[in-house]
């Protein structure tokens, strides 16, 4: 069962153009359950990753159907040879030998992300069992970029009490230089709109207009002022993103402190993307929120690739894995 209103309106928009979602993790129940969950919904077609037999027997034991999901062991597919040739020619310039293309096709991570590549899958959850590094690394050597010159982030969805807000990069890029940070509130504001979230985009910062100073508040200014070039160009011009920064946090969302300390902002107190100035500030805020004030999160999802492959926390719950399904399925609908 799904709580969130918020969630459950992304299945029913996912309805209206069906993705192909992998989950490598099948040997995880609250994986299964959630696979079962989305798949009941008929929002997403599923392909497990795991030993046949034992998921079966599981959905049979909970008398749950396999409508609208596939079961795939990597180690019997017929696929298993092409997706080795596919890592090997990818990755043989960087030292990779077909020997090793042979073993890495066979991790779970690795095939799943080799599916999207090859276009029998448009996205992937992982991360139940397997840590940021081992689900990202294989999506940042096989699927790439979209954009030439720019690194891939990531972002949350925080709701607040079914109110959903971005943030990022919370899960990705230790310390943004000011191109690296113009470039993660440009994506996040695309992201935003995705997801039919307003794209007020506060960049973040210990000072607000002047009232701190320092190298780190002078990074922000910097990148805020990039990233307010950017909007003029013709790739954004036309998408209704607002910017504007430095702003701390309180002026970014409570429109009495922000007509104190930013009155001439048209995003103070009206924020709902938080761009963080470093993975630490990010990291922090969103799991104080999550286990203090009683927020929602979803991520870290990954943006900026040619196509979602996005992460859980090891700690996750069967409806979070659900929300991250959710979440892929819209990122995998082309704009």
């Amino acid at each position: 069962m799904i709580q969130s209103k918020y969630i459950t309106s992304l299945l029913e928009k996912a309805k209206q153009n069906i993705k192909t979602i992998v989950l490598p993790e099948g040997e995880d129940e609250r994986v299964l359950e959630a696979a079962h969950i989305a798949a009941t919904m008929k929002a997403v077609k599923l392909v497990i990753l795991g030993n046949e037999k034992t998921i079966k027997n599981y959905f049979s034991s909970k008398n749950w159907d396999l409508d609208g999901i596939t079961i795939i062991e990597p180690e019997k597919s017929d696929n298993l040879p092409a997706y080795t040739e596919l890592l090997y020619e990818l990755r043989k310039e960087k030292g990779l030998t077909h020997e090793e293309a042979e073993k890495l096709a066979l991790n779970y991570n690795y095939f799943g992300t080799l599916m999207i590549k090859s276009g029998h899958a448009d996205g992937m959850v992982s991360g139940a069992n397997h840590s940021t590094a081992d689900t990202v690394r294989p999506a940042l050597q096989i699927i790439k970029s979209a954009k030439k010159g720019r690194s891939a982030s990531s972002f949350f969805i925080m709701l607040s009490n079914d109110k959903p807000y971005i943030f990022s990069d919370c899960g990705i890029i230790i310390n943004p230089t000011d191109k690296e940070l113009a470039d993660i509130a440009l994506d996040a504001a695309e992201t935003a709109i995705q997801f039919d979230i307003e794209p007020n985009v506060a960049m973040l910062s210990f000072s607000t207009k002047g009232s701190g100073k320092g190298d780190e508040v002078e990074k922000i200014r910097r990148a805020t002022q990039m990233a307010k070039e950017a909007l003029l160009t013709d790739e954004y011009k036309n998408l209704g993103i607002k910017l504007d920064g430095e702003l701390q946090a309180d002026a970014a969302l409570d429109s009495v402190v922000a007509a104190k300390k930013a009155p001439d902002s048209e995003v103070a107190g009206k924020a709902r993307v938080l761009i963080f100035p470093n993975l630490e500030a990010g990291n922090i805020c969103y799991k104080m929120l999550q286990r203090l004030g009683g927020c929602e999160a979803y991520g870290p999802i990954l943006q900026g690739l040619n196509a979602p492959v996005n992460d859980l926390s090891r700690g996750c719950f069967a409806e979070d894995i659900v929300g991250a399904i959710a979440i892929t399925c819209l990122q995998a609908t082309k704009k």
